[in-house]
Parts: structure tokens; C-alpha cells; sequence
């Protein structure tokens, strides 16, 4: 893989805190990573994506950044990361980290200079703050996180934060804050970063005079992302993939031209339910609005955000939305972890770049019955408990052994893993030919012999079964309730669950030669 080698990458999300541990503090740290290196090689991935390792006092797990120059202690130093970063490169893995330009910290030292400077000062310029209106705030938007989107400081004005009040926004209309993120950049691409994922992308501009909350997808945004895609420019091989949760493709293709992002994250795919319409007319607009402008899609199955695929495909409503996350809903976990096969091999045959969060490769369930006083995420504070938040899917990953701490470190994991992950673990899984970790495996690898980016040629089949070529594959998926009939074919390179005399049954993807 070399020029644009991110058009068709296996690029894996490693949560660092839950990744391992490698001090025995019950967080995941670099040292940790670093120990598990060979086992991403192993694996087969082409890039690492790290979420944010800088120092935060963790308000909402690190994305409240306190400095972006620097890597907070309790993952280790800039030197580890440095050494990171080269250790991986010689595993030929490469690197993306995690920039977050809506909003920074409370406790940046800017922000802290904002509160001790005037109103109307050039310290609170690099900031939304205004007067309020009426005894109250200067509008009523609310904020991502739930409850208002507005905090008064003691002189009286108000500051906007558009997530959690530890997360003041930055005004993307002040040249100042144009010009630290551009030397941000340039901070890490020169330690040899490969890529960076750009946090909500698209509400860096926000219209505070609008009645309705307008901060979604302004035509400026465009503008910094094409002073960001000059400086990717100046190094070789360096990409950007932005986060945006966007229902218009057309809007959301905008951000892909030629000028400005290459990448960006298709939560289309990962938001449809379990269904062959569905799914294929995700696919197909997807392809319709990247392939026009020279983009390679992505396909994104789960991350830190959204609900882990075995527990979601599980349940009787498979769609997801972060408005309705459906906690505690039945969830059928056999067929859930059928279907979750199913689609990580119709995923990986999809032509582009393929993103795998940490876990999904073990079949790792939603927790579920995490106990109301661990919960860490802001949401489940923020709604009053109405929204259990994202914390069941950060719980630290099983490596070996039949209890916990699972191998994740000599010290109690800072979320707790549940008793029967025993099965789970790295350890169990990997010589179990069968187990989801040796599909991922085998999946990968046959990947990235034989795709990667290119196109695809559907192929009429029987009701609700999916079907394509590729270059070098047909790829079929059964979503009916009845086993179907291959193909002619030469070789059947890998299915999901075994063939029935034959035939493919029904929640389960076959890839044929």
C-alpha cells in the first residue's frame, strides 16, 4: 500500500483506555498498545485510529482536550507516543489520531485567561460567550449532551458548548483559533502521523441570532477544511476522515471534493436495520455520492458511540439512533452474533476503506447492567438517567484467563467486564476456527489479497438475499429466512457460518471465487 493508501485500508479503532493495560492502573495505556502490537499485525489492519490520548480531565473521555500537544499521564509521555508511532510503522501499521476542533477543555489555558479576561476581550474572542437575554441565556439551544447548551460565569456573560459545559466551543470566525489548529496539525504530521480523524466535523459555525439551533453543516466550514487539506498536502501520503452524522448525502459529499477531506465516516450503513433493501440502498447511495467526485467510501459497522453490532443485530428493531440507543430491549444474542458475522464479511467485500472498532473482531456484547455509580459518559449524568450513554461499549477488552481482569492488566479495569466474557477472550478465541476473531482474521487477510477500493456489480438474486461482484468475488448474503442456492462458482473462499448441504443459510455471507 502506497499513494492513497487509505482508499481501500482495514483501519482499526483502538479506545486507548480500554485497550490494555500495561501499568496496572486499571486504565489502558501505551505501554499497553505497544505490548499488543503483534496481535493487530496478526490481525491484519493497515492503521491504527486512536481516540483522543491528550490531557483532559476526562469530563467526557478525553474529547474535553486540555492540550493538544501533549499526551495525558495516564497514558504515558510524547516520547512513548513517538515510539508508538515508529514501532507500529515497523509493523507496517500506520497511524491516525484523533484532532477535536469544535470545542476544547475548561481547563485550557485559554479558556482559563477567557474567564479572567473582560468582556468583549481578544481572550474571549477565540470563544462563543455573550450576553444573555431576558435573565436567562442568549438562546434556548440545547445542548448534544441534553440540558441547555449555554453556562453563565460570574461577570454574567454566557459561554456556548454545544456538549458538555467542560467543553466550551471555539469561534471558528476568529483567525486566531484558524491558525492554532493549523500548527496543531503540523505538530503531529510531523511526528509522523498518517492520518487524522477530524471530531463533528461539520458544527464548527454556528448562527447564534437563528431562532432554531443552527450550528449543523454552514457553507464556512468548507473554507477550513481547504486550508487543512493544504497542509495534508505538504506531506506525503497523509489523510484526513471526518466525522459527520449528516441525513443529506448530497451535504455530506460536499466535504469530499477534491479540495477537502478524502474520507469521511458512513454512518448511513451503520444506522440501516438488518434488512437486504435497506442495506442495498445504503450501499448504492453511498457509491452514487462518492464515486462522481473521486472519494472512497467507508464502511463503519460500530465504534465508541453506538451500540455494539452483536447486541443491536440481536434485538427485534436492528436500526440504531443515538436518540434512541433501545437500553435493555430483548436482544437475542445467538442471532445476533449470526448476523454480526454476516455482516462483517458483506462490510469487508464492500469496495473502499473498512473501519473495525476494538472488540467487534471478539463479538464483544453491549454491557448492558453496568451499575448506575461506574457510569462515566456525561449523557447518562446529563439526561438524569434517561439516557444510559456509551459506557457499554468502552468496557476494556478480554485477553486471556477465565476471570476478570481478563488479561487487560494487573489492576481492576476502570469499568467492569462481565463474569461470562470467559468465552471471549482473545486467548479463547484464537485457535477456534469457528470463533468470530478467526473470522475477522481470515476475513482481513483474504482482503486484502483480493479487494480493497474499486466497484461492485450488483447481481439479482432470490427476495432479500444480497448479491454482488467484485473484481475478484462474488459476494452473497442471506438475510431471507430460508437457505439459498449458490451460484456457479469455483471456490468458496470464506462463509460467516457453514454451508448447509451446499446451500447458504439464512444470516450468513459467502465470499466465492
Amino acid at each position: 500500500m502506497g499513494h492513497e493508501w487509505w482508499r481501500g485500508a482495514a483501519i482499526y479503532q483502538v479506545y486507548l483506555r480500554s485497550f490494555a493495560d500495561g501499568n496496572g492502573d486499571g486504565v489502558g495505556d501505551l505501554a499497553g498498545l505497544r505490548k499488543r502490537l503483534p496481535y493487530l499485525a496478526e490481525l491484519g489492519i493497515d492503521a491504527i485510529w486512536l481516540n483522543p490520548w491528550y490531557p483532559s480531565p476526562m469530563a467526557d473521555g478525553g474529547y474535553d482536550v486540555a492540550d493538544y500537544r501533549a499526551i495525558d499521564p495516564v497514558f504515558g509521555t510524547l516520547a512513548e507516543a513517538e515510539e508508538y508511532i515508529a514501532e507500529a510503522h515497523a509493523l507496517n501499521i500506520r497511524t491516525i489520531v484523533d484532532i477535536v476542533p469544535n470545542h476544547g477543555s475548561d481547563q485550557q489555558d485559554w479558556f482559563v485567561r477567557a474567564l479572567q479576561a473582560e468582556p468583549g476581550s481578544q481572550e474571549r474572542e477565540r470563544f462563543l460567550f455573550r450576553p444573555g437575554k431576558n435573565d436567562g441565556p442568549p438562546n434556548d439551544w440545547q445542548s448534544i449532551f441534553n440540558g441547555p447548551a449555554w453556562t453563565q460565569v460570574e461577570d454574567g456573560e454566557w459561554y456556548l458548548h454545544l456538549f458538555a459545559p467542560e467543553q466550551p466551543d471555539f469561534n471558528w470566525r476568529n483567525p486566531e483559533v484558524v491558525e492554532e489548529f493549523h500548527d496543531i496539525l503540523r505538530f503531529w504530521l510531523d511526528r509522523g502521523v498518517d492520518g487524522i480523524r477530524i471530531d463533528s466535523a461539520a458544527v464548527l459555525f454556528k448562527d447564534l441570532d437563528s431562532v432554531a439551533e443552527s450550528y449543523t453543516d454552514h457553507d464556512e466550514v468548507h473554507e477550513v477544511y481547504r486550508g487543512w487539506r493544504r497542509i495534508s498536502d505538504s506531506y506525503d501520503d497523509r489523510f484526513f476522515v471526518g466525522e459527520m452524522w449528516m441525513p443529506d448525502q448530497e451535504r455530506f459529499a460536499l466535504y469530499l471534493r477534491p479540495d477537502e477531506l478524502q474520507t469521511a465516516f458512513n454512518f448511513d450503513f451503520l444506522s440501516r436495520p438488518w434488512d437486504a433493501a435497506e442495506l442495498r440502498a445504503s450501499i448504492d447511495l453511498t457509491l452514487s455520492t462518492h464515486v462522481p467526485i473521486g472519494a472512497p467510501p467507508t464502511w463503519v459497522l460500530s465504534n465508541h458511540d453506538v451500540t455494539r453490532p452483536v447486541t443491536k443485530y440481536g434485538r427485534s428493531d436492528t436500526s440504531f439512533s443515538h436518540q434512541d440507543r433501545k437500553h435493555g430491549m430483548p436482544t437475542d444474542l445467538i442471532l445476533g452474533e449470526r448476523r454480526a458475522r454476516a455482516a462483517a464479511l458483506l462490510a469487508m467485500a464492500l469496495p473502499g476503506g473498512l473501519y473495525v472498532y476494538q472488540g467487534e473482531e471478539l463479538g464483544l456484547p453491549e454491557v448492558e447492567d453496568l451499575p448506575d455509580e461506574v457510569l462515566q459518559d456525561p449523557i447518562f449524568s446529563r439526561s438524569k438517567g434517561a439516557d444510559r450513554g456509551r459506557d457499554g461499549c468502552r468496557v476494556p477488552l478480554p485477553w486471556s484467563g477465565k476471570e476478570p481482569p481478563f488479561g487487560f492488566g494487573d489492576g481492576t479495569p476502570w469499568l467492569p467486564q462481565p463474569r461470562d466474557w470467559k468465552n471471549l477472550t482473545v486467548e479463547s478465541q484464537h485457535d477456534d476456527q469457528n470463533s468470530m476473531l478467526s473470522l475477522y482474521r481470515r476475513g482481513l487477510q483474504l482482503r486484502r489479497q483480493l479487494l480493497g477500493d474499486g466497484m461492485l456489480r450488483w447481481i439479482d438474486f432470490a427476495p432479500n438475499v444480497l448479491a454482488f461482484e467484485r473484481e475478484n468475488l462474488t459476494c452473497i448474503s442471506n438475510l431471507s429466512a430460508a437457505p439459498v442456492d449458490l451460484p456457479p462458482h469455483d471456490e468458496v473462499l470464506i462463509t460467516s457460518n457453514p454451508l448447509d448441504s451446499g446451500q447458504l443459510r439464512p444470516e450468513t455471507t459467502a465470499w466465492l471465487r
